[in-house]
């Protein structure tokens, strides 16, 4: 079946007691046994509900992976996924991770004795550089939050797997529809799902996906046990979310690449941050690795004023942070989503004061140019 037909109906069976179309929003917190271990599979909200059942066989669907789990969070989602491996353990950590990544492994988990390394993964030779003997997993983000740079999921996976380490990837920023790591040899997919699987930024979410039955039982033991599950009300919200991934996708494509393309021209940006532009050093890459180059662009403004008259002045973009939804965005990296990345390395990775961050949404194309247009006058 094709993506489109996957994402309407993949979980979606009609109601077996009423003949909904629509999976009901199974809002109980425990559910009636017949007797001492007689049950229809469902015991208790924590460990098993149906809303989310359905949409954990969807996204997962999408993905092409045998095992999906819903989260609270995008966070808790990656949380999860850094379960699978323990103090004493090392990881090569993409070094142009969202800053709530970078975060829990700088302020968190190297409490616990977990060991990583921010590298430039844009290049496979910098990971094998980085790769210990006590190296259990590689994460990386692609393409990356804000500046887009790309990492190669194949040949990473590849050295990883000859290392004996997993590889995790954040796919948030492209979806399954525009790229599905699994197929390329990463282990674990992770996602917001407050993002574009939700796609209308009245959800917040998570997601991890995999086709190894060791690491699903793990993901599956590990979202029971700490109880960061995704609600049956936001998985009802995200199963309508996913229905129209495909034609949301397709416009956030079409607008982020005109978008990119105007900016490029544009006198007040110096640079701009877009896998779709020839000018992207990885621009090759994103065409054999995606479907296509997603609605997230950032641009280079000079300096932190020119940088807030932008963020200041626009009129249908709006100043938010977040991602994904059918309404454009915009925001400030430096001061916002990786507020908690250290000055320095936030000036190595290009995430400087004038940097804006766009999600591009799928209004009429012609009323965000003339939006941009007008704010980077000021």
């Amino acid at each position: 079946m094709g993506f489109s037909t996957i994402a309407i109906h993949a979980g979606n069976e009609p109601d077996p007691s009423t003949g909904s179309v629509s999976v009901p929003i199974y809002q109980t917190s425990t559910y009636a046994q017949e007797g001492l271990g007689k049950h229809k599979g469902y015991e208790y909200a924590r460990t098993q509900n149906p809303t989310r059942t359905a949409l954990e066989t969807n996204i997962a669907a999408l993905e092409g992976a045998k095992f999906g789990f819903a989260y609270a969070s995008g966070m808790s989602a990656i949380d999860a996924s850094l379960k699978l491996v323990k103090s004493g353990d090392h990881v090569v950590l993409g070094n142009n991770t969202y800053g709530g990544t970078f975060r829990l492994f700088d302020r968190i988990l190297s409490d616990y004795g977990i060991e990583f390394d921010l590298v430039d993964t844009t290049d496979v030779n910098n990971v094998e550089q980085a790769i210990r003997e006590n190296t259990k997993m590689v994460f990386v983000e692609t393409p990356t939050n804000p500046v887009m740079s790309l990492t190669d999921l194949e040949a990473v996976s590849s050295l990883a797997h000859a290392h004996g380490a997993i590889v995790v990837c954040d796919n948030t920023f492209m979806s399954p529809y525009l790229q599905q790591p699994l197929a390329l040899g990463v282990d674990v997919v992770v996602h917001s799902t407050t993002k574009y699987l939700n796609g209308h930024s009245d959800s917040v979410g998570g997601f991890a996906a995999t086709n190894d039955e060791q690491i699903a039982e793990w993901l599956g033991f590990v979202q029971n046990s700490i109880g960061a599950i995704l609600s049956p009300f936001d998985s009802f919200m995200v199963l309508r979310g996913t229905k129209t991934l495909a034609v949301r996708m397709d416009r956030h494509n079409e607008n982020g690449q005109a978008v990119a393309g105007f900016l490029a021209e544009h006198p007040k940006v110096s640079k701009v941050y877009y896998p779709g532009l020839v000018s992207h050093p990885q621009h090759e890459l994103a065409k054999r690795q995606q479907r296509g180059f997603g609605g997230m662009v950032s641009f280079e403004t000079g300096s932190l004023d020119s940088a807030k008259a932008v963020l200041e002045n626009v009129r249908l973009f709006t100043l938010a942070e977040s991602l994904g939804g059918v309404e454009s965005l915009i925001s400030h990296p430096a001061s916002m989503t990786h507020a908690s990345v250290p000055f320095e390395t936030r000036q190595k990775l290009g995430i400087t004061d004038g940097l804006v961050r766009v999600s591009v949404g799928i209004e009429d194309l012609e009323d965000l140019i003339n939006d941009l247009d007008q704010a980077l006058s000021r």
